[in-house]
C-alpha cells in the first residue's frame, strides 16, 4: 500500500511594531488589557502551542504536549527577537521543538526560515532580495544552531528571481499556493500541462528550473483543506480536523502522496480560541492511526525527491488573486468592513518609498565605500551586529569589513550606514499596504520607518529628503475625512513621535522628578549619564536642572546636553532642553532660576526656560508611552481614591435600595448602578493586586455583584486574577516545600476558579504539570513512608490541580 504522509504547516509572524528610535514595542491601548499585540497573541497563540493540553474523556488535563514538535513551522526573525527578551520560555520551547522533531523526521528539523522583515519579494530589488534571504538565514542559524533547509516567502509571494536567491543561498525547498502554479510536466520531458486555478498535485513536490541553471524544489499546499482550517472554523473539532487530512489523500494514485497544509500560524489559538487544543488533538490522532505518518517538507524531500517540473506565476502570492497588487495598488483586495473605503493609497504609498530608496542608494554605495571594502556585502553581514549588539561584535564586525582601521567619528558615521539601510528595508513591511487605510497601525509604522530613513539621511548623507516625500506622500489620499492624505498622516501620528537626543533628555528630565536614576542609566536604546543635578522643592512644585551625557547605543552618537524642568503640581509640567552650556553659565542660570523658583514666581520661571532654553517646549505628552502611563497613574492615584470614596458612601448609602430594585426586576437608577460598578470592579482588582490576597473579601464582592446585578469588567478582571496567580504560581514553583504558598495557591485557585469569568490558567497550568514529574514523585514517596506534613502538602497539591483542571488520580496522590 502506498505511503501517506500528513505535513500541517503554520507560518507564525507578526509585523515589526519597535519604535524606529527606541528599539522597543511601547503600550499599544488596542491591544488592552495586554500591553501590545505581540504579547495578546502571544498568550492567546504563540504560547498555548508550545503547552497544547490534552484533555481525557471528562475534560480534564491529561498531559501537555509541544505541538511545534510534530508541525512544520517557521517564526517571524523580528517577531523571535522580541519573544525571545520578553518570553523567553516561549521562544526556549520553541528551540527545543526543532531539537526534538529531528529525531522524529529523520534528522529534518520542524523549523524552517524567513525573509528577515517580511516585505514582498517580487517588488524588491536583487540587491534587497539578496540581504533578506542572508539576513533570515542567519537570524535561523543563530537561534535553531543549523542550517535551513527551507525558507518561508513573505505572504508567498514569488517570482523566478525569488526562487533565483534562495537556491543561490542554497535553499533546497520553499512552500506555495496551488493557486501560484502556473504548468507542470514530468521532469524527464513532455508537454506542459495547464494547472491554472488551484489545479496542481499538492500531493508531490515539483523542480522549479531558473535560467541561472539553478533550481529549487516547491510544495504546492492543499487549498481546499487550507481554506477550511484558515477560514470554515475546521479547527472547532479536533477529530474534523484530523478526517479532514486523513480524507484528502487521492486513492487512484499508486505512490507516496504527501498532504500539506499551510495557513498563518494565528490560527491556531488567535483566530480560532482552543485552535492549539485542536491541533493537538488532531496530530495524535494522525500519529495513532498507522495508515499515515506525520512528515516536514525536508524529510519528504529527501525521501522522495521530485518527479515532476513546474513554472509559476511570476510575482503572485497566496492573499491576493491579482498577483501581487495588494501591495502596490487598489487591486480590490482588502480586510472587509469598510463599505465605500479604497485603497488608492498603496501606489502612491509605494512609489513615495521607492523614491526615497532610490534616491539614498547610490549616495549610501559612494559614502559607505568610504569606509567597507564593499558596502553592500557589509550590509548583507551586519545581520551579526543586529543579532548581537555587544561591542565586541561591532568590533569583529569592523575588522571584517571596515577598508581600513576607523576613528571614532567614522564608526559612527558607519553605524549611520548600516542603520540607514536597515530601516530602509523596515519600510517595505508587507502589513504597511495590506490592510484598507493609510492612517492604520501597521501603515503609520511603515512610514515611521521611513521618517527614520529621512532623519538618518540627513545626519549621514546631508540629504533633505522629507519635504519631497511629503509630497509625494500628498497624492496618497485617507478614507477618513480628519485624516485627508498620508502627508497629514506623516504630520500628525509620525512627526511627534520621531526622536532625537533631546528628546530623550527631555523623557529622562522629566521622569526623574518621580523615579530615581542611577549616575548612568539605560532608557529604551539611550545611555544617559548624569554629570550633575540640582534639585529644590516647595510644598507640592519641584524644579531641576542638570547636566547628561546622552548616548544613542546603536550608533554610539553622543551629546553633553543641559535640562531644566518644573512641576507645578499634577499635570503641570514645563521642561527646556538645550546643547551644554559652559559650566558658569551652567552654575549662574541654575541661581536665576532658583531665586525665581523660591519667590514660587512660576510665570517668571516658564519665562526663564523660553529664555535659557528656547527651542522645543517639552512636557508630560513627550514622555515615552509607557513611562508616560506609569507617571500618570502616580499622578491619578489620589485622584482615584477621590472618586472610589466619594462612589462607596453613595453606594453604601443606597445598598438596600440596589438590592430592592433588583429583586423586583426595576430599572435601576443609572447614576447609582455607575457608582456600584466603579466600587466593586475597583474593590476586585484591587484583591488581585494586593500582596494581601483576602479570599473571603473576594467572596463576599461577588455575592454583592451577583445581587445588585452590578456589571463586572471580565477582561480587566481576568486579566488581574490571570497575573496574580500567575506570580503565586511562579513564586511556589520556585519553593515548593513552602506550606503557606501552596496554602494560598489553594485558596486562590479555589476563588479564581469559581469567578463568573475565564481566567487563563495557561502558566500556573504549566507550573503544576512540570511539578507533578519532577517535585511530587518525591513527595509522595515521603508520604507514603509515614510523612505527615508530606501528605498534608500532597493533598493540598491535589486540590490545586483539581481546580486548575487537571486529571488527578486518587492512586498518583
Amino acid at each position: 500500500m502506498a505511503e501517506k504522509y500528513i505535513c500541517v504547516h503554520g507560518h507564525f509572524y507578526q509585523p515589526p511594531r519597535e519604535n524606529p528610535w527606541l528599539e522597543a514595542v511601547e503600550l499599544q491601548d488596542s491591544a488592552a488589557p495586554f500591553h501590545d499585540w505581540n504579547e495578546r497573541i502571544s498568550a492567546e497563540c504563540y504560547a498555548p502551542n508550545a503547552r497544547a493540553r490534552m484533555l481525557d474523556g471528562d475534560g480534564r488535563i491529561d498531559r501537555l504536549v509541544n505541538n511545534y514538535t510534530r508541525i512544520s513551522f517557521n517564526f517571524g526573525p523580528t517577531l523571535l527577537s522580541w519573544m525571545k527578551d520578553k518570553m523567553p520560555e516561549v521562544h526556549a520551547a520553541i528551540v527545543t521543538a526543532d531539537v526534538e522533531s529531528r529525531a522524529q523526521f529523520s534528522g529534518h528539523g520542524s523549523a524552517i526560515a524567513q525573509c528577515f522583515n517580511h516585505l514582498i519579494m517580487p517588488l524588491a530589488n536583487r540587491r534587497d532580495k539578496l540581504t533578506q534571504v542572508k539576513w533570515g538565514l542567519r537570524d535561523f542559524e543563530s537561534r535553531f544552531g543549523r542550517r535551513a533547509e527551507g525558507m518561508w516567502l513573505p505572504e508567498t509571494a514569488a517570482d523566478d528571481e525569488t526562487l533565483d536567491v534562495l537556491a543561490e543561498q542554497g535553499i533546497k525547498f520553499t512552500i506555495l499556493s496551488p493557486f501560484q502554479a502556473a504548468r507542470v510536466r514530468p521532469l524527464s520531458g513532455g508537454d506542459w500541462q495547464d494547472v491554472n486555478g488551484g489545479r496542481a498535485d499538492s500531493t508531490t513536490p515539483y523542480v522549479v528550473k531558473l535560467t541561472s541553471g539553478r533550481s529549487i524544489a516547491v510544495f504546492f499546499y492543499n487549498g481546499p483543506v487550507a481554506q477550511a482550517i484558515a477560514f470554515e472554523r475546521l479547527l472547532a473539532n479536533g477529530d474534523n480536523f484530523a478526517n479532514r487530512l486523513k480524507g484528502a489523500f487521492n486513492g487512484n494514485l499508486d505512490r507516496p502522496q504527501l498532504i500539506n497544509v499551510a495557513t498563518d500560524g494565528e490560527s491556531y489559538g488567535h483566530h480560532f480560541h482552543y485552535g492549539d487544543m485542536a491541533l493537538a488533538y488532531g496530530l495524535e490522532s494522525i500519529v495513532k492511526d498507522s495508515n499515515f505518518k506525520l512528515t516536514v517538507y525536508g524529510e519528504f524531500l529527501e525521501k522522495f525527491p521530485p518527479q515532476q517540473e513546474a513554472q509559476i506565476h511570476q510575482g503572485s502570492a497566496w492573499s491576493c488573486s491579482h498577483g501581487v497588487g495588494r501591495w502596490k495598488e487598489d487591486c480590490g483586495c482588502n480586510s472587509g468592513g469598510h463599505g465605500g473605503w479604497n485603497q488608492k493609497w498603496r501606489a502612491p504609498l509605494r512609489q513615495a518609498l521607492d523614491w526615497l530608496r532610490d534616491e539614498i542608494g547610490p549616495r549610501f554605495e559612494k559614502k559607505a565605500g568610504e569606509l567597507f571594502k564593499d558596502p553592500w556585502l557589509a550590509r548583507d553581514e551586519y545581520i551579526r551586529v543586529i543579532l548581537d549588539r555587544r561591542p565586541e561584535s561591532a568590533t569583529a564586525f569592523l575588522k571584517d569589513h571596515a577598508a581600513h582601521e576607523l576613528s571614532e567619528p567614522e564608526r559612527i558615521f558607519a553605524w549611520q550606514l548600516m542603520e540607514l539601510q536597515r530601516h530602509a528595508m523596515l519600510m517595505y513591511t508587507s502589513c504597511g499596504w495590506f490592510f484598507d487605510e493609510i492612517s492604520g497601525l501597521e501603515t503609520t509604522q511603515v512610514i515611521q520607518y521611513a521618517a527614520r530613513v529621512i532623519q538618518l539621511a540627513r545626519s549621514a548623507l546631508g540629504l533633505d529628503l522629507e519635504s519631497v516625500f511629503m509630497e509625494k506622500l500628498a497624492l496618497a489620499k485617507s478614507n477618513i475625512p480628519e485624516n485627508k492624505d498620508g502627508r497629514q498622516v506623516y504630520e500628525r501620528f509620525v512627526k511627534p513621535a520621531i526622536m532625537t537626543r533631546e528628546s530623550a533628555a527631555a523623557h529622562y528630565a522629566i521622569s526623574s522628578l518621580f523615579e530615581s536614576y542611577e549616575k548612568v542609566s539605560r532608557i529604551y536604546s539611550f545611555t544617559v549619564t548624569q554629570e550633575d543635578r540640582k534639585l529644590f522643592t516647595i510644598g507640592g512644585a519641584r524644579l531641576a536642572m542638570g547636566r547628561i551625557q546622552v548616548t544613542f547605543e546603536i550608533t554610539g552618537n553622543s551629546d553633553l546636553l543641559t535640562y531644566v524642568v518644573l512641576h507645578m503640581g499634577e499635570h503641570s509640567v514645563s521642561c527646556g532642553v538645550r546643547h551644554a552650556l559652559s559650566l558658569e553659565n551652567y552654575q549662574s542660570t541654575a541661581v536665576e532660576m532658583q531665586r525665581a523658583f523660591e519667590r514660587a514666581d512660576f510665570p517668571e520661571l516658564i519665562r526663564l526656560i523660553d529664555r535659557h532654553f528656547g527651542g522645543e517646549p517639552y512636557s508630560l505628552k513627550n514622555l515615552f508611552r509607557d513611562e508616560q502611563q506609569k507617571i500618570l497613574r502616580q499622578m491619578l492615584a489620589a485622584v482615584r481614591e477621590e472618586v472610589h470614596s466619594t462612589y462607596r458612601l453613595i453606594t453604601d448609602r443606597h445598598a438596600s435600595l440596589l438590592r430592592f430594585l433588583s429583586d423586583i426586576h426595576s430599572p435601576p437608577v443609572k447614576a447609582i448602578e455607575v457608582a456600584a460598578e466603579v466600587v466593586l470592579n475597583s474593590e476586585l482588582a484591587r484583591q488581585f493586586e494586593n500582596s494581601h490576597f483576602d479570599a473571603e473579601r473576594v467572596r463576599s464582592l461577588l455575592a454583592e455583584g451577583e445581587a445588585t446585578k452590578v456589571k463586572l469588567d471580565a477582561e480587566a478582571l481576568g486579566y488581574a486574577a490571570k497575573s496574580f496567580l500567575d506570580r503565586l504560581s511562579g513564586q511556589f514553583s520556585q519553593t515548593a516545600s513552602d506550606r503557606r504558598l501552596l496554602s494560598q495557591l489553594v485558596t486562590a485557585t479555589d476563588v479564581i476558579s469559581s469567578l463568573p469569568f475565564k481566567v487563563n490558567f495557561w502558566k500556573p497550568q504549566n507550573d503544576y504539570f512540570l511539578m507533578s514529574t519532577t517535585v511530587l514523585p518525591g513527595v509522595q514517596l515521603r508520604a507514603a513512608g509515614g510523612d505527615a506534613e508530606a501528605k498534608e502538602w500532597v493533598g493540598d497539591f491535589r486540590r490545586v490541580g483539581e481546580k486548575l483542571g487537571f486529571r488527578v488520580p486518587a492512586e498518583n496522590v
